[in-house]
């Protein structure tokens, strides 16, 4: 069980684990010991999150979701089994985290008369400029 916040747990069930071996170096340790990990969270079916975190988490997750709801996590950062796995619960934690907070609502604005008379000036005056320049008449 992971405490994200203190209204919102994730129980052991909603997660998977699959250790699959990692790319890159590592030497013999690398072709023989399975230390990614590939953490996978039904969050579409999580009765811990509701549905507007539900909704930023995806958004949030991207390509990390899938098509059946579920938010997976590939660590292979380390060479150390658990350490990768600690990694993954860490930046899930972190997602959901940042799916709990409530965007700010826009406010629009407006431009005020005075800006817009100032930048039309400013426009007439470099055409001005501009219309000065070329041949002259002798």
């Amino acid at each position: 069980m992971i405490n994200v916040t203190p209204n919102i747990t994730i129980e052991d069930w909603e997660l998977t684990e699959q250790f699959v071996r990692s790319s890159g170096p590592g030497g013999q340790n690398v072709n023989k010991v399975n230390t990614a990990v590939e953490l996978r969270f039904e969050a579409e079916r999580s009765p811990n999150l509701p549905d507007p975190v539900k909704r930023r988490l995806k958004r949030i997750a991207g390509r990390k979701w899938t098509s059946d709801g579920a938010l997976v996590i590939f660590v292979q950062d380390t060479r150390s089994q658990a350490r990768n796995r600690e990694i993954a619960e860490e930046r899930l934690t972190e997602m959901i985290r940042k799916a709990t907070e409530t965007p700010k609502r826009r406010i629009k604005t407006k431009v005020s008369p005075n800006q817009k008379r100032k930048r039309v000036d400013a426009k007439k005056k470099r055409g001005e400029v501009k219309a000065m320049r070329g041949k002259v008449d002798p």
